[in-house]
């Protein structure tokens, strides 16, 4: 293990990989976030901390864990880690981790027989698509497939939403909305696009055998082609004048409803 105390070369790195410059390195900040890198088991490269998180004890224990891990380790002061930090106050302490697998190959190995999955297309947001794929492990979802158009699961904005369920969630990156569902027509998983027009409310809908929860866009929605790509679609209905939900709320409402299908057996 290398230790550093103040090496302006490591926060150069960081920096680089906090801007997307990396791509096989991400930048996780904050104490909760870190522990989850660490209990997820991310090889971890690096770990940068302010001395006055150092001198709390939860901190700490963390900090000494990471010390057998790292390659380096760099303790600075708070106004060096200001300068690489991604939020408007530091966090305290940053890890450079190694990027989970996010390939086809990876993914298809992680599913079960009958998979439950969701697939976000042209999700933009990163708060949004972080904001899934917490909301999807918390419905039981076996994996998270995010089309070539949607925003990096692994950016730093997305894995503050999602709050370790990155970390554990198997996610595959970057293919074609098309190839999706090609994917998963080969494999019998059913496909079901939410959108707003679809003549079945979620309750009407099957949930119970394999399949994958399509989403598109914040704005928009997916387009008519898209829709009819899948097997068939679903809406959430709505009281009065709303005409449409946050994404990352819609999937929740969804995904609950087909969890509650599957536990239930009806």
């Amino acid at each position: 293990m290398k230790i550093i105390s103040r090496d302006n070369s490591l926060l150069r790195r960081a920096r680089a990989v906090r801007d997307g410059k990396i791509d096989e390195l991400i930048f996780v900040e904050g104490l909760r976030l870190c522990e989850e890198a660490l209990s997820s088991g991310l090889k971890i490269e690096a770990v940068i901390y302010s001395e006055e998180i150092a001198r709390k004890e939860r901190a700490t224990q963390l900090i000494a864990e990471l010390r057998s891990l790292c390659d380096a380790v760099a303790s600075v002061s708070e106004k060096l880690l200001d300068s690489i930090s991604y939020t408007r106050t530091p966090q305290g302490i940053v890890l450079l981790a190694a990027r989970p697998a996010g390939d086809e190959a990876s993914f298809k190995s992680s599913q079960p027989a009958s998979p439950q999955l969701v697939v976000m297309h042209g999700i933009n947001n990163p708060v949004n698509v972080g904001a899934i794929l917490r909301t999807a492990e918390a419905a039981g979802v076996t994996g998270a497939i995010a089309t070539a158009n949607t925003s990096d699961p692994f950016s730093p904005k997305a894995l503050r939403g999602a709050m370790g369920s990155a970390f554990r969630l198997p996610i595959w990156k970057g293919p074609d909305y098309p190839d999706v569902i090609a994917w998963c027509v080969g494999r019998g998983i059913r496909t079901i696009a939410a959108s707003a027009d679809a003549a079945k409310s979620l309750t009407e809908v099957d949930w119970r055998g394999a399949s994958a929860l399509v989403v598109g866009p914040e704005s928009t929605g997916l387009s008519p082609e898209e829709i009819a790509l899948a097997d068939e679609a679903v809406r959430i209905p709505m009281q009065g004048p709303v005409e449409s939900l946050n994404v990352a709320v819609a999937v929740g409402i969804i995904l609950y409803e087909a969890n509650r299908q599957r536990v239930s057996g009806i």
